[in-house]
Protein backbone atom coordinates (compact mmCIF):
# COMPACT_ATOMS: atom_id res chain seq x y z
CA UNK A 1 0.00 0.00 0.00
CA UNK A 2 2.83 2.32 0.95
CA UNK A 3 4.53 1.73 -2.40
CA UNK A 4 1.29 2.47 -4.22
CA UNK A 5 0.96 5.78 -2.41
CA UNK A 6 4.49 6.69 -3.39
CA UNK A 7 3.71 6.05 -7.02
CA UNK A 8 0.56 8.17 -6.81
CA UNK A 9 2.42 11.02 -5.11
CA UNK A 10 5.17 10.85 -7.72
CA UNK A 11 2.67 10.98 -10.52
CA UNK A 12 0.85 13.92 -8.99
CA UNK A 13 4.15 15.74 -8.50
CA UNK A 14 5.06 15.11 -12.12
CA UNK A 15 1.74 16.55 -13.29
CA UNK A 16 2.20 19.68 -11.15
CA UNK A 17 5.77 20.20 -12.36
CA UNK A 18 4.68 19.69 -15.94
CA UNK A 19 1.90 22.29 -15.63
CA UNK A 20 4.32 24.77 -14.04
CA UNK A 21 6.83 24.29 -16.85
CA UNK A 22 4.11 24.85 -19.47
CA UNK A 23 3.04 28.10 -17.78
CA UNK A 24 6.62 29.41 -17.64
CA UNK A 25 7.00 28.93 -21.44
CA UNK A 26 4.30 31.52 -22.27
CA UNK A 27 5.32 34.91 -24.00
CA UNK A 28 5.53 38.01 -21.76
CA UNK A 29 6.41 41.76 -22.13
CA UNK A 30 9.31 43.28 -20.25
CA UNK A 31 11.54 46.33 -20.34
CA UNK A 32 14.19 46.27 -23.11
CA UNK A 33 17.71 45.45 -22.18
CA UNK A 34 19.97 48.37 -21.35
CA UNK A 35 23.52 48.77 -22.60
CA UNK A 36 25.05 51.65 -20.66
CA UNK A 37 28.40 51.39 -22.41
CA UNK A 38 26.85 51.57 -25.89
CA UNK A 39 24.71 54.53 -24.74
CA UNK A 40 27.86 56.33 -23.63
CA UNK A 41 29.49 55.66 -27.00
CA UNK A 42 26.37 56.94 -28.82
CA UNK A 43 26.34 60.12 -26.73
CA UNK A 44 30.03 60.69 -27.47
CA UNK A 45 29.43 60.21 -31.21
CA UNK A 46 26.48 62.65 -31.20
CA UNK A 47 28.55 65.24 -29.35
CA UNK A 48 31.34 64.93 -31.92
CA UNK A 49 28.87 65.29 -34.81
CA UNK A 50 27.16 68.28 -33.17
CA UNK A 51 30.51 70.02 -32.64
CA UNK A 52 31.52 69.30 -36.26
CA UNK A 53 28.21 70.60 -37.61
CA UNK A 54 28.51 73.73 -35.48
CA UNK A 55 32.03 74.43 -36.74
CA UNK A 56 30.95 73.74 -40.31
CA UNK A 57 27.99 76.12 -39.97
CA UNK A 58 30.31 78.84 -38.68
CA UNK A 59 32.72 78.24 -41.57
CA UNK A 60 29.89 78.28 -44.16
CA UNK A 61 28.64 81.57 -42.73
CA UNK A 62 32.17 83.00 -42.93
CA UNK A 63 32.57 81.76 -46.50
CA UNK A 64 29.20 83.24 -47.52
CA UNK A 65 30.12 86.59 -46.01
CA UNK A 66 33.46 86.57 -47.85
CA UNK A 67 31.73 85.67 -51.11
CA UNK A 68 29.29 88.54 -50.62
CA UNK A 69 32.17 90.94 -49.99
CA UNK A 70 33.87 89.77 -53.20
CA UNK A 71 30.61 90.17 -55.13
CA UNK A 72 30.06 93.65 -53.68
CA UNK A 73 33.60 94.64 -54.66
CA UNK A 74 33.40 93.08 -58.12
CA UNK A 75 33.96 95.47 -61.02
CA UNK A 76 32.97 95.18 -64.68
CA UNK A 77 35.38 96.03 -67.48
CA UNK A 78 33.81 99.04 -69.20
CA UNK A 79 34.63 101.86 -71.56
CA UNK A 80 35.74 105.25 -70.21
CA UNK A 81 32.99 107.40 -71.69
CA UNK A 82 34.47 110.72 -70.63
CA UNK A 83 36.05 111.30 -74.05
CA UNK A 84 33.17 109.99 -76.21
CA UNK A 85 30.45 112.28 -77.50
CA UNK A 86 27.09 110.47 -77.33
CA UNK A 87 23.79 111.62 -78.89
CA UNK A 88 21.68 113.55 -76.38
CA UNK A 89 18.67 111.29 -76.95
CA UNK A 90 16.39 109.78 -79.58
CA UNK A 91 15.43 113.28 -80.66
CA UNK A 92 19.02 113.99 -81.67
CA UNK A 93 18.88 111.49 -84.53
CA UNK A 94 18.62 113.16 -87.91
CA UNK A 95 16.77 110.12 -89.29
CA UNK A 96 14.18 108.82 -86.84
CA UNK A 97 11.75 106.49 -88.60
CA UNK A 98 8.19 106.06 -87.25
CA UNK A 99 7.91 103.43 -84.53
CA UNK A 100 5.85 102.66 -81.45
CA UNK A 101 7.25 103.17 -77.92
CA UNK A 102 9.63 100.47 -76.60
CA UNK A 103 8.01 97.47 -74.92
CA UNK A 104 9.88 95.53 -72.16
CA UNK A 105 10.22 91.77 -72.42
CA UNK A 106 10.51 91.48 -68.61
CA UNK A 107 11.60 88.02 -67.38
CA UNK A 108 11.61 86.20 -70.71
CA UNK A 109 14.23 85.26 -73.28
CA UNK A 110 11.99 86.20 -76.19
CA UNK A 111 13.78 89.32 -77.46
CA UNK A 112 13.43 87.96 -81.02
CA UNK A 113 9.63 88.31 -80.77
CA UNK A 114 9.81 91.84 -79.38
CA UNK A 115 12.23 93.21 -81.97
CA UNK A 116 10.50 91.53 -84.92
CA UNK A 117 7.07 92.63 -83.70
CA UNK A 118 8.37 96.18 -83.36
CA UNK A 119 9.81 95.92 -86.88
CA UNK A 120 6.46 94.80 -88.31
CA UNK A 121 4.64 97.56 -86.43
CA UNK A 122 6.89 100.05 -88.21
CA UNK A 123 6.21 98.31 -91.51
CA UNK A 124 2.47 98.77 -90.93
CA UNK A 125 3.03 102.47 -90.18
CA UNK A 126 5.17 102.86 -93.30
CA UNK A 127 2.69 101.12 -95.60
CA UNK A 128 -0.68 102.10 -94.13
CA UNK A 129 -0.08 104.95 -91.68
CA UNK A 130 -1.75 102.94 -88.87
CA UNK A 131 -0.09 102.78 -85.46
CA UNK A 132 -1.24 99.36 -84.22
CA UNK A 133 0.35 97.72 -81.18
CA UNK A 134 0.77 94.05 -82.09
CA UNK A 135 0.94 91.10 -79.71
CA UNK A 136 4.42 89.70 -79.12
CA UNK A 137 3.03 86.82 -77.08
CA UNK A 138 0.79 85.67 -79.94
CA UNK A 139 3.98 84.83 -81.83
CA UNK A 140 5.69 83.36 -78.75
CA UNK A 141 2.72 81.04 -78.14
CA UNK A 142 2.65 79.65 -81.67
CA UNK A 143 6.42 79.46 -81.87
CA UNK A 144 6.40 77.17 -78.83
CA UNK A 145 3.79 75.01 -80.56
CA UNK A 146 6.05 74.76 -83.61
CA UNK A 147 9.10 74.01 -81.45
CA UNK A 148 7.25 71.11 -79.82
CA UNK A 149 6.11 69.89 -83.24
CA UNK A 150 9.70 69.79 -84.48
CA UNK A 151 10.88 68.20 -81.20
CA UNK A 152 8.58 65.26 -81.91
CA UNK A 153 9.45 65.11 -85.60
CA UNK A 154 13.16 64.99 -84.71
CA UNK A 155 12.65 62.50 -81.87
CA UNK A 156 13.98 64.88 -79.25
CA UNK A 157 16.87 66.28 -81.29
CA UNK A 158 15.50 69.83 -81.57
CA UNK A 159 15.75 72.69 -79.10
CA UNK A 160 12.74 73.90 -77.13
CA UNK A 161 13.99 76.99 -75.34
CA UNK A 162 13.04 80.66 -75.15
CA UNK A 163 15.38 81.85 -77.89
CA UNK A 164 14.53 82.17 -81.56
CA UNK A 165 15.11 84.16 -84.71
CA UNK A 166 13.09 87.04 -86.13
CA UNK A 167 12.33 84.90 -89.15
CA UNK A 168 10.23 82.78 -86.80
CA UNK A 169 7.80 85.66 -86.43
CA UNK A 170 7.49 85.83 -90.21
CA UNK A 171 6.74 82.09 -90.37
CA UNK A 172 4.22 82.29 -87.51
CA UNK A 173 2.43 85.21 -89.18
CA UNK A 174 2.41 83.28 -92.45
CA UNK A 175 0.78 80.24 -90.80
CA UNK A 176 -1.34 81.69 -88.00
CA UNK A 177 -1.87 85.35 -88.90
CA UNK A 178 -1.51 88.22 -86.44
CA UNK A 179 -3.49 89.91 -83.67
CA UNK A 180 -3.23 93.22 -81.82
CA UNK A 181 -2.00 93.22 -78.25
CA UNK A 182 -5.45 94.35 -77.13
CA UNK A 183 -6.76 90.96 -78.30
CA UNK A 184 -3.99 88.88 -76.71
CA UNK A 185 -1.62 90.18 -74.04
CA UNK A 186 -0.37 86.65 -73.35
CA UNK A 187 0.13 87.29 -69.63
CA UNK A 188 -2.14 86.40 -66.69
CA UNK A 189 -0.34 88.36 -63.96
CA UNK A 190 -2.25 91.49 -62.91
CA UNK A 191 0.84 93.67 -63.36
CA UNK A 192 1.23 92.30 -66.95
CA UNK A 193 4.92 91.56 -66.38
CA UNK A 194 5.95 88.44 -68.23
CA UNK A 195 7.79 85.64 -66.41
CA UNK A 196 8.16 82.37 -68.33
CA UNK A 197 10.43 80.44 -65.96
CA UNK A 198 7.80 78.14 -64.43
CA UNK A 199 6.08 77.67 -67.79
CA UNK A 200 9.33 76.60 -69.41
CA UNK A 201 10.10 74.21 -66.54
CA UNK A 202 6.70 72.55 -67.06
CA UNK A 203 7.22 72.35 -70.83
CA UNK A 204 10.61 70.70 -70.29
CA UNK A 205 9.05 68.22 -67.86
CA UNK A 206 6.39 67.35 -70.43
CA UNK A 207 9.01 66.89 -73.16
CA UNK A 208 11.14 64.75 -70.83
CA UNK A 209 8.13 62.49 -70.29
CA UNK A 210 7.56 62.27 -74.05
CA UNK A 211 11.17 61.27 -74.58
CA UNK A 212 11.41 58.89 -71.61
CA UNK A 213 8.20 57.07 -72.49
CA UNK A 214 8.59 57.25 -76.27
CA UNK A 215 5.33 59.17 -76.79
CA UNK A 216 6.25 60.38 -80.28
CA UNK A 217 2.71 61.34 -81.16
CA UNK A 218 2.64 64.87 -82.58
CA UNK A 219 -0.99 65.64 -81.79
CA UNK A 220 -0.73 64.44 -78.18
CA UNK A 221 2.56 66.24 -77.63
CA UNK A 222 1.19 69.53 -78.91
CA UNK A 223 -2.08 69.13 -76.98
CA UNK A 224 -0.14 68.66 -73.74
CA UNK A 225 2.12 71.61 -74.49
CA UNK A 226 -0.86 73.83 -75.23
CA UNK A 227 -2.43 72.98 -71.87
CA UNK A 228 0.72 74.35 -70.25
CA UNK A 229 0.85 77.42 -72.48
CA UNK A 230 -2.84 78.14 -71.89
CA UNK A 231 -2.40 77.88 -68.12
CA UNK A 232 0.42 80.46 -68.10
CA UNK A 233 -0.33 82.72 -71.08
CA UNK A 234 -4.01 82.20 -71.70
CA UNK A 235 -5.46 80.59 -74.84
CA UNK A 236 -4.94 82.63 -78.02
CA UNK A 237 -8.06 84.09 -79.67
CA UNK A 238 -9.63 82.55 -82.74
CA UNK A 239 -11.07 85.90 -83.87
CA UNK A 240 -10.35 89.62 -83.47
CA UNK A 241 -12.87 92.42 -82.98
CA UNK A 242 -11.59 95.39 -84.95
CA UNK A 243 -13.48 98.57 -85.77
CA UNK A 244 -16.84 96.84 -85.71
CA UNK A 245 -15.69 93.77 -87.63
CA UNK A 246 -14.97 90.23 -86.53
CA UNK A 247 -11.84 88.99 -88.27
CA UNK A 248 -9.75 85.85 -88.17
CA UNK A 249 -6.05 86.45 -87.42
CA UNK A 250 -5.30 85.72 -91.10
CA UNK A 251 -7.83 88.35 -92.18
CA UNK A 252 -6.42 90.83 -89.68
CA UNK A 253 -2.92 90.30 -91.11
CA UNK A 254 -4.06 90.67 -94.73
CA UNK A 255 -6.89 93.20 -94.60
CA UNK A 256 -5.84 95.48 -91.74
CA UNK A 257 -2.05 95.19 -91.48
CA UNK A 258 -1.52 94.65 -95.24
CA UNK A 259 1.54 92.52 -94.50
CA UNK A 260 2.93 90.09 -97.08
CA UNK A 261 5.21 87.66 -95.37
CA UNK A 262 7.21 86.82 -98.51
CA UNK A 263 8.43 90.44 -98.60
CA UNK A 264 11.07 90.02 -95.88
CA UNK A 265 14.65 88.84 -96.23
CA UNK A 266 17.27 87.96 -93.60
CA UNK A 267 20.90 88.85 -94.30
CA UNK A 268 24.26 87.68 -92.91
CA UNK A 269 27.90 88.42 -93.76
CA UNK A 270 30.16 85.37 -93.59
CA UNK A 271 33.35 84.22 -95.32
CA UNK A 272 32.62 80.48 -95.18
CA UNK A 273 30.19 80.48 -98.14
CA UNK A 274 29.71 82.37 -101.43
CA UNK A 275 28.25 85.85 -101.38
CA UNK A 276 24.82 86.59 -102.86
CA UNK A 277 23.58 83.10 -102.04
CA UNK A 278 21.19 81.87 -99.37
CA UNK A 279 22.47 79.63 -96.59
CA UNK A 280 22.24 78.53 -92.97
CA UNK A 281 22.74 80.77 -89.95
CA UNK A 282 24.27 78.12 -87.74
CA UNK A 283 23.22 79.24 -84.27
CA UNK A 284 21.18 77.44 -81.60
CA UNK A 285 18.29 79.89 -81.87
CA UNK A 286 17.84 79.01 -85.54
CA UNK A 287 16.14 75.86 -84.31
CA UNK A 288 14.32 75.37 -87.63
CA UNK A 289 17.76 75.12 -89.27
CA UNK A 290 16.51 77.61 -91.83
CA UNK A 291 18.78 78.17 -94.84
CA UNK A 292 17.10 81.40 -95.96
CA UNK A 293 19.86 83.85 -94.94
CA UNK A 294 21.26 85.91 -97.81
CA UNK A 295 25.06 86.19 -97.51
CA UNK A 296 26.53 89.58 -98.49
CA UNK A 297 29.95 91.25 -98.11
CA UNK A 298 30.35 93.35 -94.97
CA UNK A 299 30.46 96.65 -96.84
CA UNK A 300 27.19 95.78 -98.58
CA UNK A 301 25.72 94.48 -95.31
CA UNK A 302 26.47 97.85 -93.67
CA UNK A 303 25.39 99.95 -96.66
CA UNK A 304 21.96 98.33 -96.85
CA UNK A 305 21.21 99.17 -93.21
CA UNK A 306 22.03 102.83 -93.71
CA UNK A 307 20.20 103.07 -97.04
CA UNK A 308 17.10 101.44 -95.59
CA UNK A 309 16.86 104.05 -92.84
CA UNK A 310 17.41 106.89 -95.30
CA UNK A 311 14.51 105.60 -97.39
CA UNK A 312 12.13 105.35 -94.45
CA UNK A 313 12.51 101.62 -93.73
CA UNK A 314 13.63 100.11 -90.43
CA UNK A 315 15.87 97.11 -89.74
CA UNK A 316 15.47 94.17 -87.36
CA UNK A 317 18.97 93.11 -86.28
CA UNK A 318 20.53 90.55 -83.96
CA UNK A 319 23.93 89.71 -82.55
CA UNK A 320 26.18 90.14 -79.53
CA UNK A 321 25.23 92.37 -76.58
CA UNK A 322 27.79 91.07 -74.06
CA UNK A 323 30.66 93.42 -74.94
CA UNK A 324 32.35 95.80 -72.47
CA UNK A 325 31.62 98.57 -74.98
CA UNK A 326 27.86 98.14 -74.52
CA UNK A 327 26.74 100.04 -71.45
CA UNK A 328 23.12 100.38 -70.39
CA UNK A 329 23.99 103.11 -67.90
CA UNK A 330 25.18 105.24 -70.85
CA UNK A 331 22.50 104.06 -73.34
CA UNK A 332 25.33 103.43 -75.80
CA UNK A 333 27.55 100.81 -77.46
CA UNK A 334 30.96 101.34 -79.07
CA UNK A 335 34.00 99.26 -80.02
CA UNK A 336 36.85 100.73 -77.92
CA UNK A 337 40.27 101.24 -79.49
CA UNK A 338 41.82 98.97 -76.85
CA UNK A 339 39.64 96.15 -78.22
CA UNK A 340 40.27 96.73 -81.94
CA UNK A 341 40.99 100.03 -83.72
CA UNK A 342 38.22 101.15 -86.07
CA UNK A 343 40.51 100.91 -89.10
CA UNK A 344 40.93 97.18 -88.48
CA UNK A 345 37.22 96.36 -88.37
CA UNK A 346 36.70 94.48 -91.62
CA UNK A 347 35.41 91.18 -93.00
CA UNK A 348 38.31 89.24 -91.51
CA UNK A 349 38.17 90.64 -87.98
CA UNK A 350 34.42 90.15 -87.98
CA UNK A 351 34.77 86.53 -89.16
CA UNK A 352 37.47 85.79 -86.58
CA UNK A 353 35.17 86.83 -83.75
CA UNK A 354 32.34 84.67 -85.07
CA UNK A 355 34.33 81.46 -85.51
CA UNK A 356 36.25 81.93 -82.24
CA UNK A 357 33.03 82.41 -80.28
CA UNK A 358 33.84 86.00 -79.29
CA UNK A 359 30.73 87.10 -81.19
CA UNK A 360 27.64 85.17 -80.19
CA UNK A 361 23.94 85.24 -80.98
CA UNK A 362 22.70 86.92 -77.80
CA UNK A 363 20.01 89.43 -78.55
CA UNK A 364 17.67 90.99 -81.09
CA UNK A 365 16.91 94.72 -81.41
CA UNK A 366 15.22 97.12 -83.83
CA UNK A 367 17.13 99.89 -85.65
CA UNK A 368 14.88 102.92 -86.08
CA UNK A 369 17.22 105.87 -86.64
CA UNK A 370 20.58 107.19 -87.83
CA UNK A 371 22.77 110.24 -87.30
CA UNK A 372 26.36 111.40 -87.51
CA UNK A 373 28.03 113.06 -84.56
CA UNK A 374 31.64 114.16 -84.95
CA UNK A 375 33.60 111.32 -86.49
CA UNK A 376 31.09 108.63 -85.45
CA UNK A 377 27.96 107.29 -87.09
CA UNK A 378 25.22 106.25 -84.67
CA UNK A 379 22.14 104.05 -84.98
CA UNK A 380 19.10 104.56 -82.79
CA UNK A 381 18.18 101.18 -81.31
CA UNK A 382 14.80 100.29 -79.88
CA UNK A 383 15.37 97.54 -77.30
CA UNK A 384 13.19 95.33 -75.07
CA UNK A 385 16.00 94.17 -72.77
CA UNK A 386 16.31 95.19 -69.12
CA UNK A 387 19.75 96.81 -69.65
CA UNK A 388 18.16 99.38 -71.97
CA UNK A 389 16.23 100.70 -68.98
CA UNK A 390 19.25 101.48 -66.82
CA UNK A 391 20.06 104.84 -68.40
CA UNK A 392 18.21 108.04 -69.20
CA UNK A 393 16.39 106.95 -72.36
CA UNK A 394 14.29 103.95 -71.33
CA UNK A 395 14.11 101.28 -74.03
CA UNK A 396 16.69 102.90 -76.32
CA UNK A 397 20.36 102.38 -77.12
CA UNK A 398 22.72 104.32 -79.38
CA UNK A 399 24.94 101.90 -81.32
CA UNK A 400 28.10 103.13 -83.00
CA UNK A 401 28.10 101.93 -86.64
CA UNK A 402 31.36 100.05 -85.96
CA UNK A 403 29.60 98.04 -83.26
CA UNK A 404 27.02 96.96 -85.82
CA UNK A 405 29.69 96.09 -88.40
CA UNK A 406 31.71 93.99 -85.99
CA UNK A 407 29.20 92.42 -83.62
CA UNK A 408 25.80 92.07 -85.31
CA UNK A 409 25.31 88.66 -86.96
CA UNK A 410 22.19 89.13 -89.08
CA UNK A 411 19.40 91.54 -89.95
CA UNK A 412 15.95 91.38 -91.51
CA UNK A 413 14.63 94.01 -93.91
CA UNK A 414 12.01 94.50 -96.60
CA UNK A 415 13.07 92.86 -99.84
CA UNK A 416 13.02 96.25 -101.62
CA UNK A 417 16.34 96.99 -99.88
CA UNK A 418 18.13 93.87 -101.20
CA UNK A 419 16.49 93.53 -104.62
CA UNK A 420 19.76 93.90 -106.53
CA UNK A 421 21.58 91.31 -104.42
CA UNK A 422 19.14 88.40 -104.58
CA UNK A 423 20.28 85.27 -106.47
CA UNK A 424 19.10 85.23 -110.11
Amino acid sequence: MRDSLRVIVFLLLAVVLSATAAAADQPVYREPNEYPILDEITARREAIVAERDSLMALKRAQQAAEAQLREDAEMSLRVDWSGIEIPDGPGAFRINTPHLPPTPQFYTGTCWAFCSTSFLESEVIRMTGQRIKLSEMWTVYWEYVEKVRRFVQEYGESVVEEGGQSGGTIQCYAKYGAVPKSAYAGVLFEDERHDHHVMLDELHAWLDLIEDEGIWDEARAIAGARLILDAHMGPPPEAVEWQGRTLTPIQFRDEILKLKMDDYVSVVSRMDRPFEEFGLLDVVDNWRRSETYLNLPLDTFSKIIKQALRKGYTVDIGGDNSEPGLDGMMDAAVIPEWDIPARHIDQGSREYRIVSGLTTDDHGVHIVGYTRLGDREWYLIKDSNRSSRLGYHKGYYFFDADYVRLKMLSFMVHKDMVEGYLPR
